[in-house]
């Protein structure tokens, strides 16, 4: 069992910084490879970044490429997303999630097999 909680949403001018994180309860973290996901107002969610289980290797959405750093520490039990240069269009309410496969990186919510509640990130132009 891996339950997630998310935490650091908020509003924020655009232009602005936000730093999200995703605390894990349970003993196979550092087992599963880490998902952001977001889903804006009437529209499907989405997949923002990944992150390898050993924190080696990345993906990013082209949408968030260069802006956005994910990052995590397996002692702590931590996952981050880094959100710099936010825009209006990053408004959305940000979830992490646990993928259930150990292989690359998937980016398919279907994939996942744990999910935190969200935390809402809104972006003001």
């Amino acid at each position: 069992q891996l339950q997630l909680a998310e935490s650091g949403g908020g509003l924020v001018q655009a232009g602005g910084s936000l730093r999200l994180s995703c605390t894990a309860s349970g003993r196979t973290f550092s087992l599963r490879n880490m998902v952001w996901f977001r889903q804006a107002p009437g529209k499907e969610r989405e997949f923002v970044a990944g992150i390898r289980h050993s924190g080696q290797g990345t993906l990013y959405a082209d949408s968030v490429k260069g802006r956005f750093t994910i990052s995590r520490d397996n002692a702590k039990n931590t996952l981050w997303l880094q959100m710099n240069t936010l825009k209006p269009d990053d408004t959305a309410v940000y979830y992490c999630a646990g993928d259930r496969s150990t292989m690359g990186l998937n980016t398919n919510p279907n994939a996942m097999d744990y999910w935190g509640k969200g935390t809402l990130v809104t972006v003001s132009s």
